[in-house]
């Protein structure tokens, strides 16, 4: 159903099932996936919607990003199935250096949040309240951040990790871990986390021991890396390749 007071591109494709509210402005290069739910007044352009999203009122999708060096290039967003973003959440599309700015699956950005261009949000992240994200950041899947908190562009911000209220990112943060304050630190495991993923004990104390060999030995950080990567488990590679990866340098305990 759209609202006789919504404004539909002509080249927008809107599936089956897709509910647009009142005043909300569907602009062009626009596609709206089977049963997704957009709500009054909500700008979108440029932008690809997948199933059973919500998109509450006030947010703005696809609009040009905020980067003096974009100059009008062709570029997009794409939001993944069942993502939901709640009121006056800005989502800005890519610039040439991507192209497009991506959320994953099953997200939920909350009320005020703002993503910049060219990020990769990956799937079941959850943005809160008031966070902003600035442009070129990667959050890996499951990533929780919390209220009021800061990315620094470049960023990555690796798997399940969990970050605290009113947090400043301004290095990259390794998988399965908490971090707080300003400038942010590692302040331990994600234990909770892990336990939600329903992750094995076996492959717990994996993770924990590679936790103490990184931050809590003698070892240098590329002896700690090679150290772990004698590991078989799954989860110590996924830490490896992080800090292998890393671009800004890695956050670490105070």
């Amino acid at each position: 159903m759209i609202h006789q007071t919504a404004v539909v591109s002509k080249d927008a494709v809107i599936e089956d099932n897709v509910e647009i509210g009142p005043y909300t402005v569907i602009g062009p290069e626009t596609v709206i996936k089977d049963g997704t739910k957009i709500h009054g007044q909500c700008v979108i352009e440029y932008a690809q919607i997948g199933k059973n999203c919500e998109i509450f009122n006030f947010s703005s999708i696809g609009k040009r990003p905020q980067d003096l060096k974009y100059l009008g290039e062709h570029t997009n967003v794409i939001v993944g199935d069942g993502t939901t973003v709640r009121e006056s959440v800005t989502l800005n599309r890519g610039t040439a250096a991507a192209g497009q700015t991506v959320v994953g699956k099953n997200c939920l950005l909350m009320a005020c949040a703002h993503i910049a261009h060219d990020c990769i949000i990956k799937d079941n992240v959850i943005v809160g309240y008031s966070t902003g994200i600035a442009g070129h950041v990667e959050i890996d899947d499951g990533a929780i951040l919390s209220a009021s908190i800061g990315v620094h562009q470049f960023c990555k911000i690796g798997k399940s990790v969990m970050i605290g209220a009113g947090a400043m990112i301004n290095m990259d943060v390794i998988p399965y871990v908490t971090a707080q304050g300003d400038r942010a630190v590692v302040a331990g495991l994600n234990l909770i986390g892990l336990k939600r993923k329903k992750v094995k004990l076996s492959e717990v104390e994996d993770i924990k021991s590679a936790y103490r060999i990184l931050f809590m030995s003698k070892l240098s950080l590329d002896d700690a890396v090679a150290k772990l990567e004698e590991s078989a488990s799954p989860y110590v590679k996924d830490i490896t390749d992080f800090i292998k990866n890393s671009q800004r340098g890695i956050t670490r305990p105070k």
